[in-house]
């Protein structure tokens, strides 16, 4: 990883990163990490959305689908 910041939403296809925040709170914040959107986990873009607004992850060896409205709070490198 070249320690490149950015946000999840912004994430090519099929390229890893890991996150390094979350930049929500209350239950978005709850939501995501229940999804398992952890600080430091590995995650992966495996799905684009042909109308746009949706994107699927592989992150810990699940594949979870969410809008880029929600993405674009989530912190990552790679």
């Amino acid at each position: 990883m070249n320690n490149k910041i950015d946000t999840l939403n912004n994430l090519p296809l099929y390229k890893k990163a890991k996150i390094k925040s979350l930049n929500c709170d209350g239950t978005i914040r709850r939501r995501l990490l229940d999804l398992g959107f952890v600080v430091n986990s590995t995650i992966t873009t495996i799905l684009i959305s042909p109308s746009g607004g949706l994107k699927a992850f592989d992150i810990r060896g699940s594949l979870i689908a969410i809008r880029d409205e929600d993405s674009s709070l989530i912190d990552i490198s790679y």
